[in-house]
């Protein structure tokens, strides 16, 4: 029992002066710049959308999670290991809410930008293709298992490394994709900041509209990433 305890007692030592040191030359968050105009998206998704999920929403994501990582670091200075365990539900939440919408700034793109799967990547448009049958029974699929989402979340397009196919998933709030085992392609926000005002409470047509501003070259070079990783 001493050994053991002993044991645990150096490993977590070590575990808070690695963690201490890391965080004591980490660098603050940031929000990243939308690769287009607030109102690059319209009509699918307006402005004043835009603007408030970005600017407001997103950024709150990464203020909370800068202030929740100071707070960690502090702790594990002290090695205040409640703290630390207090914290882990912020740093989850708002860690996720930044990784989230990093992504989908990125996943999306001015409807004269789109391009069909076929032509972004012919592998990835086979790989839909092969597993639903057709883009559009993906889309379907993907609606219908995002839109029934209890509360808020997102749905996602993701690729299993392990089975090497890709898969529809869905998290709630701010859960990142990789809790699932899963490396995130797609994700589409049904958080109702990113819709309602726009489309009030009909989280189905946003869904059904999205697909018209999906930025497939984004969605393609994450799948080949995905592969080669």
């Amino acid at each position: 029992m001493f050994r053991q305890g002993n044991k645990l007692s150096t490993s977590i030592s070590r575990l808070s002066t690695l963690a201490s040191r890391a965080a004591g030359v980490r660098a603050k968050s940031t929000l990243p710049s939308l690769p287009y105009d607030f109102g690059a998206l319209e009509p699918v998704v307006n402005s004043e959308i835009m603007t408030l999920h970005h600017g407001k929403h997103h950024a709150t994501y990464v203020n909370n999670l800068n202030a929740a990582l100071e707070k960690m670091s502090d702790a594990m200075a002290k090695q205040d290991y409640a703290t630390m365990i207090a914290l882990q539900g912020a740093i989850q939440f708002n860690g996720g809410g930044h990784l989230n919408h990093s992504i989908f700034w990125q996943n999306l793109c001015p409807v004269k930008d789109v391009v069909a799967p076929s032509e972004a990547n012919p592998e990835l448009a086979k790989a839909i293709e092969g597993q639903w049958g057709s883009l559009d029974n993906f889309k379907t699929e993907f609606n219908t298992k995002t839109a029934a989402i209890q509360g808020s979340g997102w749905g996602w397009l993701g690729y299993n490394k392990q089975s090497k196919k890709l898969e529809i998933a869905t998290c709630a709030n701010q859960d990142p994709l990789v809790m699932k085992g899963l490396v995130p392609l797609l994700g589409i926000d049904v958080w109702e900041h990113a819709y309602y005002l726009q489309y009030k409470n009909a989280r189905p047509e946003y869904l059904k509209q999205i697909w018209q501003v999906v930025n497939w070259k984004d969605v393609a070079a994450r799948y080949e990433a995905a592969k080669k990783a």
